[in-house]
């Protein structure tokens, strides 16, 4: 896959709702780096900004939502089959990271999340894809 360059001023990422401070907390890594952070309630809504915005990678919290689990993952890659995805889970379990590595999830975070370790997987997902280094330290 070829890289896709990016401009800091673009870069947009998308998470799912979570019941607790999280979306406060990543605003502090993504701010300084003029990366935007939307949040979706929900999978329709998701799904919907994935269709009107140009969304350079996702974050998806397996314990946020009535469904649950990686229902999310799943519903996004009928459509967006390669947007790169970090699962967020306080589950780890082996069933779990089989249905991530199946739905080709980029990467698995254990909650409570250390957001250096986030920053660090942001920073690979970005270079991978993009040739971006916008989360460097």
């Amino acid at each position: 896959m070829v890289a896709e360059r990016l401009q800091p001023d673009e870069v947009s990422v998308l998470m799912t709702q979570a019941d607790w401070a999280w979306p406060m907390a990543l605003r502090d890594i993504f701010k300084p780096r003029g990366v935007n952070l939307l949040v979706a309630d929900g999978v329709s809504e998701f799904v919907n900004v994935l269709r009107h915005r140009r969304i350079a990678a996702t974050i998806v919290d397996t314990d946020s939502g009535p469904s649950g689990g990686l229902w999310t993952l799943r519903i996004i890659r009928l459509e967006f089959p390669r947007i790169p995805c970090i699962i967020l889970t306080s589950d780890p379990t082996e069933g779990v990271l089989e249905e991530a590595l199946e739905l080709d999830a980029f990467s698995v975070i254990d909650k409570p999340v250390d957001l250096g370790i986030l920053r660090d997987q942001l920073n690979r997902l970005f270079v991978r894809n993009y040739s971006s280094h916008i989360f460097s330290y």
